[in-house]
């Protein structure tokens, strides 16, 4: 099981699509003590893999603390982060603390193009230079991509480009419209080209030795079955069912992109909300509905909860970016 702690809504940048809608840091995060707190409870839960986003996490100035703890509580700690804080010094205590990945955001192989959605000059070569940190220190790294319209057509190019820099994964995010992405909705993939996408990346996979994985858009394990492609993941969507994540204040949700609060921990230890919450119990005990319902490939794929809710105001509707939708014989 995943938990992704999104440890402050503080960040050096202003991307475009930040579900977050991160930049300042917000009133009453959870402090050190309650950070750590939480930690344990996680572990408590029995997660296995915790997350530190954000936000930007390196901008938390407990992060090494953070990561120790997590590490000292049997949990795998990763990161999710812009990569332009990661000095190499920054590197080799992360590692010292226990980190054993991290996830750079890097959008396009063009410098302009990469720096103009994280509204950051410099954002290109802060995210590459942190690759290169990670590396030269021996700390693995993986890239995230979110795919969007306008850079559909070079999924496949930082593929290589992650490769050609050591990365152990290429992971591609498919945008949802929330936080500040609700103002770009009109740059999401639609149904069509989200097929086409998961086809070209599940045939790359076959090609490379990195992981490839599409994230939001859990169509990936049926394509993967279809062409045979042998995949380590066992479904999907995790939505309250594998994965939830929890807001710099302690809020929890399903997932970053369905934002219905299940809890605060603050209020109710984590591991309650996670074992009892009702939104949780109806994503992991209640049918789908309409074609995820009747899928044959419902229980590897689920459909993208979030997109449901964000579509159809109900997160059990069915994924309306499916072009499958249960047909026979596709």
């Amino acid at each position: 099981m995943i938990v992704s702690w999104n440890t402050t809504n503080a960040c050096n940048m202003y991307c475009q699509h930040c579900y977050r809608d991160a930049g300042a840091k917000a009133d009453e995060e959870l402090n050190t003590v309650e950070g750590k707190a939480l930690i344990t409870e996680i572990a408590k839960a029995g997660f296995k893999i915790m997350i530190f986003s954000g936000g930007e996490p390196l901008m938390r100035p407990d992060i090494i603390e953070l990561v120790a703890h997590a590490k000292s509580k049997g949990l795998r700690p990763v990161f999710g982060t812009n990569g332009t804080l990661i000095t190499l010094e920054m590197a080799k205590r992360l590692k010292t603390a226990g980190a054993l990945a991290i996830g750079i955001s890097l959008d396009s192989v063009d410098v302009a193009k990469h720096d103009r959605f994280r509204a950051t000059p410099g954002a290109w070569q802060g995210a590459v230079q942190g690759m290169r940190n990670c590396r030269q220190a021996g700390l693995p790294f993986q890239i995230h991509t979110t795919v969007v319209d306008w850079n559909y057509a070079e999924v496949e190019t930082l593929t290589d480009f992650a490769i050609k820099e050591g990365a152990l994964a290429h992971h591609t995010f498919f945008l949802v419209p929330t936080g500040r992405a609700v103002n770009i909705e009109q740059e999401t993939l639609k149904a069509e080209q989200y097929e086409k996408l998961l086809h070209r990346i599940m045939t790359k996979q076959q090609q490379v030795a990195i992981e490839l994985k599409p994230t939001c858009a859990p169509q990936f394990m049926r394509i993967a079955k279809q062409l045979g492609v042998k995949m380590r993941f066992s479904k999907g969507c995790l939505a309250g069912t594998g994965y939830c994540i929890i807001s710099p204040k302690g809020i929890v949700q399903p997932c970053a992109y369905l934002n219905i609060p299940a809890g605060n921990v603050r209020e109710t230890p984590f591991s309650e909300i996670w074992r009892d919450n009702a939104v949780f119990n109806r994503l992991r005990n209640q049918p789908l509905q309409g074609g995820c319902g009747t899928c044959d490939y419902q229980k590897i794929c689920g459909g993208c909860r979030a997109r449901a809710y964000y579509y159809h105001g109900d997160y059990m509707a069915e994924e309306p970016w499916c072009l499958y939708h249960g047909r026979k014989g596709y």
